[in-house]
């Protein structure tokens, strides 16, 4: 070996451990400014309620402010994509990521990849869904529903949050089951649907409790259904899809975090760390108590594969026929 080659060679070894010193020096301080919660949904919704409150709770573990960002549209890829590929990975940026993160592949056109540009950090919570209809409306469980649009007495309309959304893909999950027709309505935001649901101007609503169920316990819309495999103890009158008729016809909306693939490990484990840590206070398991949330694996590494399956279920879904493609 010469001289040259051999001085070619240190040099690559110094400036590779420079680089591991740089970055654990790096991770040592982090976070170094405030964090950045991306939330792609609407402002007042599930997503942005929850997270506003693990935010608060992460800030006082990770010793930095936690500053929730709405960055909502398009079924939330457009802040999903915001993190998998505009964010700088170096983990002050991160994603509070819903159930379209795990359907999108399958059911949109996306300009990323959300099982390879983004890594998850730890999961949260599955959260039931209350089907809704009008005060004045008729139907007053799923068989007069159902029984009025096979018998063409109406034209049925459901609305959603969003194309992909968790209250979209209930819909439709529930139009296969049933063998109905009903027209999807998409809206901005969960916000945005009830008040077309109460004046009734739409048929049914298939939303997540955290924002379906002070409107069914304030009196403002009737439940037919529930979402989860058991009755809620918060509205134990309020029946399964599985008693009415629709066996294993459950469905929850998802709640986790994620952030960009390049993010140095070192700081994904103080975010996944202050995450897990935040999970416990009682302020966020008040929270998850009042919309009957079912935990999810927490660490990331088991998150990531309890993650990576969903997205292959919807994707099976879809091949069957069970769910369109939105244009």
């Amino acid at each position: 070996m010469t001289r040259s080659c051999r001085a070619s060679r240190l040099f690559i070894i110094f400036f590779s451990l420079i680089t591991v010193f740089c970055n654990l020096a790096n991770a040592a301080n982090f976070p170094t400014r405030p964090l950045v919660m991306i939330i792609p949904y609407a402002a007042g919704g599930s997503a942005d309620v929850l997270g506003r409150v693990i935010a608060d709770e992460m800030g006082k573990v990770i010793g930095q402010t936690v500053l929730p960002e709405l960055k909502p549209g398009a079924g939330g890829n457009i802040g999903a994509e915001y993190v998998a590929k505009l964010a700088k990975p170096d983990g002050h940026t991160f994603l509070f990521a819903s159930v379209s993160l795990s359907t999108s592949p399958s059911l949109a056109k996306l300009n990323f990849d959300p099982t390879k540009d983004l890594k998850a950090v730890a999961g949260v919570a599955s959260i039931p869904s209350l089907m809704l209809v009008s005060n004045d409306s008729p139907f007053k469980n799923l068989g007069e529903f159902v029984s009025a649009v096979k018998a063409n007495r109406i034209q049925a309309s459901f609305g959603s949050s969003g194309n992909n959304t968790g209250s979209h893909l209930v819909g439709e999950l529930f139009k296969s089951a049933s063998g109905i027709e009903m027209t999807h309505i998409p809206y901005k935001g969960s916000g945005a649907v009830y008040p077309d649901l109460i004046a009734g101007r739409i048929t049914v609503l298939t939303d997540v409790m955290g924002s379906s169920l002070p409107q069914a316990k304030g009196g403002m819309v009737r439940a037919l259904a529930i979402t989860s495999s058991k009755r809620s103890k918060l509205l134990p009158n309020v029946p399964t899809f599985a008693e009415q008729g629709y066996p294993g016809f459950e469905f929850g909306t998802w709640f986790g975090f994620f952030a960009p693939a390049a993010v140095p490990d070192e700081a994904l484990k103080i975010v996944e760390k202050a995450i897990l840590q935040a999970l416990k206070s009682d302020a966020v398991k008040d929270r998850l108590d009042a919309v009957a949330a079912t935990p999810l694996p927490g660490p990331g590494s088991e998150f990531e594969k309890w993650y990576l399956t969903d997205v292959q279920r919807w994707a099976k879904l879809v091949k069957e026929g069970r769910l369109q493609k939105v244009d």
